[in-house]
């Protein structure tokens, strides 16, 4: 069996991550060694490191050419991340970056697609939202995931769902189709509040509430923020996207009053 990644990730802590990947290399050979290893260099990416990302993938890369489907798309994806991800700076985002992490997502995702990886074939697609950042490009990246996800039978790929609903919510909320991007942040929601996170369900919900006060619904809106007020994020503090949003509808609310 493929080696799971997932109990090894704790995406908060990258640096906690790490270290658990490099304990399961002492047992890890061929195929799951490569690909332990390109989740090694996906935690220095996340902590901004892609000079050293790309120097992990340096030492990995001559030892794809007899290597299984699953470690060279990995590979490809990774290399795409330390280009362009949601962990890049603006000014970084020069045509040749994007350019070289377009390459790299399409070649993890033909060959996650020829070989069935269809949660690293929705990864790939997904980041290329990235890439095309334009809200109809992202829209089009994460509806052609969505369907993806929703064909495939295997539970990864599945697990998506929620993210990409969100993405294409997203993504119509920058074009102002208020409406639909209600009902499809509202089609995430329904998906967390049947999993086990609570801080994925609390933002799905603050996704909700502020397209709520872009349509001018403001009540509702403050209704939910209300509630959300009491969460804590991850490291134990208030949400300060939750006292943004609080302060920006009391506003309105007030303005409304005084006409």
């Amino acid at each position: 069996m493929p080696i799971d990644l997932q109990p090894l990730w704790d995406f908060n802590q990258p640096q906690l991550s790490e270290q658990r990947f490099r304990a399961a290399l002492a047992s890890a050979q061929s195929d799951d060694a490569l690909i332990l290893w390109t989740q090694i260099a996906r935690t220095h990416g996340l902590r901004h490191d892609f000079e050293g990302a790309r120097s992990i993938l340096a030492s990995v890369e001559p030892h794809l050419a007899g290597a299984g489907a699953e470690p060279r798309a990995r590979f490809a994806l990774e290399m795409g991340r330390t280009f362009a991800s949601a962990a890049h700076s603006a000014p970084s985002q020069t045509p040749e970056a994007r350019e070289r992490a377009r390459a790299e997502y399409l070649e993890a995702f033909e060959i996650a697609k020829a070989s069935g990886l269809d949660a690293l074939a929705v990864d790939a697609l997904h980041m290329l939202a990235f890439v095309d950042t334009a809200p109809q490009d992202q829209l089009e990246w994460a509806k052609e995931a969505l369907a993806i996800a929703r064909a495939s039978t295997q539970p990864a790929a599945q697990r998506w769902e929620a993210s990409l609903q969100n993405n294409i919510g997203y993504a119509l909320h920058r074009m102002g189709r208020y409406d639909e991007a209600l009902a499809a942040f509202r089609a995430a929601l329904a998906i967390r509040e049947r999993g086990a996170d609570a801080w994925a369900t609390h933002i799905a919900r603050w996704m909700v509430a502020w397209t709520l006060r872009a349509m001018s619904r403001i009540d509702e809106a403050l209704n939910i923020q209300h509630a959300l007020e009491r969460d804590r994020d991850p490291s134990g503090q208030p949400d300060a996207k939750v006292l943004e949003e609080l302060a920006i509808l009391r506003r309105e609310k007030a303005s409304r009053s005084d006409r």
